[in-house]
């Protein structure tokens, strides 16, 4: 029986997803970005070239309830990912999807680019989609991984 947007009931129930950022330089984004996927309910968060250091801005302290995963890059993650988990990239760039038209895979791991530089070129290849929010300009990286992350419950209402 359809539920919404053509979706049956064992399709918005099933899956999982993780979020994390290669380079981040502020350490206050990734406590707020990690805050935000404990409340949507990620099943993990990582970050890439960075090490973790508790952040006054993730109050939940969401490392003691999500596993939290440090890499040295992104090729290492993407080897790592469970079977079947798609490897999403969040980029302002020409061969990205819109996320109003995005359709969620039921297994995901979404991934963010310093503030400074984005994903790299290399970074985008390991990518098996790339999806974009739209505007002029790029959004704060806490703020666009959030967004996706809400885009995802709201489209698959997990």
């Amino acid at each position: 029986m359809p539920l919404r947007d053509g979706l049956q009931k064992e399709e918005i129930m099933r899956g999982y997803f993780g979020i994390g950022i290669v380079g981040c330089k502020i350490h206050e984004n990734f406590g707020t970005l990690f805050r935000s996927s404990n409340i949507f309910g990620a099943s993990f968060i990582f970050l890439v070239g960075k090490r973790f250091k508790k952040q006054r801005s993730d109050t939940m302290r969401t490392e003691r309830h999500i596993p939290l995963t440090e890499y040295a890059t992104l090729k290492a993650v993407k080897g790592n990912l469970p079977v079947g988990c798609k490897l999403i990239g969040i980029e302002l760039d020409q061969r990205a999807v819109e996320i109003k038209k995005y359709k969620h895979p039921p297994q995901a791991c979404y991934v963010l680019g310093a503030e400074d530089r984005g994903l790299t070129e290399e970074e985008i290849s390991l990518c098996d989609e790339i999806i974009k929010i739209p505007g002029k300009y790029s959004l704060n990286v806490s703020v666009a991984g959030s967004i996706v992350l809400y885009d995802r419950i709201i489209k698959r209402g997990v």
